[in-house]
């Protein structure tokens, strides 16, 4: 704990734990969100970095539960059928990971800041891609952007899910869908920050503590979720990722 606290103080820890919990109650409720809350949030708090670090291990153990909700074989199913997008994510996610301790802090915070705002913004306003039918080209290039975001930022979401909702996948694939691609996405952005230093013997206790407080979240936003109206809320934790989006943008031009 000590560890800890020589990387944050107990006030700053207190935000990052209901910070992770508020992230893990939105991703038991819908599916995703998860990574793009978090650094959202503590990239309000901490260093990009940090915040990238703390987010890896709770990510991992959430998506891990969310992919075999229905068992091994339907995951194994959805691995087939979206093959093309998980190995060329898993190249970019790895390449870029590599430019986080390059890239200034201000580069950073926009590349983190835009991608959100964008993604808030087009689902705020209703805008929804249409695709007749899967293509490799299509899906290949979707998988480049995602895996490119997520190595530098550990949020892979925004062209995932508009890529399965222009596909018209139906809401349960939809959800088993987006754990097994962030599943496998957070695995290789554990291993690739590894191997960038980002998740280092000073990081590692502090995603692991982080996972505590975002499970939790999770089983309290599994539980609601059949009690209260989703689509409310999706456009409401829409907002409040607009508003982070934004918010990271202003840091980054200030900076």
């Amino acid at each position: 704990m000590s560890m800890l606290f020589s990387l944050i103080s107990p006030l700053d820890f207190v935000l990052v734990c209901l910070v992770a919990a508020v992230a893990g109650v939105i991703k038991g409720m819908v599916g995703f969100a998860m990574p793009m809350i978090m650094i959202s949030g503590l990239g309000m708090i901490l260093s990009p970095e940090l915040a990238l670090a703390g987010l890896i291990l709770p990510t991992v153990l959430a998506n891990g539960v969310q992919a075999l909700r229905q068992g091994w074989r339907a995951a194994l199913e959805s691995i087939r059928r979206f093959r093309v997008f998980l190995l060329v994510g898993f190249v970019f996610l790895i390449s870029s990971a590599q430019l986080v301790r390059v890239l200034p802090a201000s580069t950073l915070l926009l590349m983190l800041g835009i991608p959100v705002t964008g993604f808030a913004l087009i689902q705020l306003l209703g805008l929804r891609l249409k695709l007749a039918a899967p293509s490799a080209r299509v899906e290949g290039g979707v998988g480049a952007v995602a895996g490119f975001i997520g190595g530098l930022s550990g949020v892979w979401g925004p062209p995932t899910v508009m890529y399965l909702t222009a596909l018209d996948t139906p809401k349960a694939e939809q959800i088993r869908v987006q754990g097994v691609i962030y599943g496998l996405g957070s695995i290789a952005l554990l291993a690739a920050h590894l191997g960038s230093g980002v998740l280092n013997r000073e990081t590692l206790p502090f995603s692991l503590v982080l996972i505590v407080p975002a499970m939790l979240g999770v089983q309290i936003g599994a539980r609601l979720s059949d009690r209260i109206d989703q689509a409310t809320f999706r456009r409401a934790t829409l907002a409040v990722l607009l508003v982070a989006g934004l918010n990271l943008v202003r840091r980054a031009l200030v900076v």
